[in-house]
């Protein structure tokens, strides 16, 4: 049986996409370690990532903050989802997702903190994890006064502040969210 499991990244930043990863393990894929990616150090995801990548399935999708302010972060997570498992370009039996609900796919279970039971969800969960805090480092590199290696992307002190004065990054921020729609009246 060809289970995916999959798991997203970014809901609650303020800032760049949605990321989804999609795992199929092989049958012989065993790490204890693999679980949540958020109860992990930034050193142990990056470890575990690697083995992932080079022994199993895997993809990502994404929704950009431009999707994600037309129709809304969760539409915008289960099309990410959704089109994590559309990359595999493969066939599978079933697809777990982390949470209560599943994006528009065949075969779908949703199971809440799955990415704590299913390995194949905990392996999605830190390559959704890894690629986008990878993604929000690139991002500082190009607006390090915004701080994005640091918090994420989150609305911390340190980003609010930045918003408030610097004001948003055209097509990187999430504009339907509050404290961009703040900062962007200011």
């Amino acid at each position: 049986m060809i289970i995916v499991g999959v798991d997203e990244a970014g809901r609650g930043p303020l800032v760049g996409s949605v990321v989804a990863g999609a795992v199929i393990l092989p049958n012989n894929f065993d790490l204890p370690e693999l679980t949540d990616s958020k109860k992990l150090t930034e050193k142990k995801r990056e470890v575990l990532y690697a083995l992932i990548i080079e022994q199993c399935q895997w993809a990502v999708g994404e929704s950009t903050p431009e999707e994600i302010d037309e129709i809304n972060i969760l539409q915008a997570t289960m099309l990410a989802m959704r089109r994590a498992v559309e990359n595999l370009n493969t066939q599978y039996d079933q697809v777990l997702v982390d949470g209560n609900r599943c994006p528009d796919l065949e075969n779908c279970t949703a199971i809440i903190k799955g990415d704590l039971t299913e390995p194949a969800i905990s392996a999605a969960s830190i390559i959704a994890k890894v690629t986008r805090d990878r993604q929000m480092i690139e991002l500082d590199k190009h607006y390090p006064e915004y701080g994005f290696a640091q918090h994420k992307g989150y609305g911390t002190k340190v980003h609010l502040q930045a918003l408030n004065s610097l004001g948003t990054i055209v097509g990187q921020h999430r504009i339907s969210f509050a404290p961009v729609k703040r900062a962007q009246s200011n």
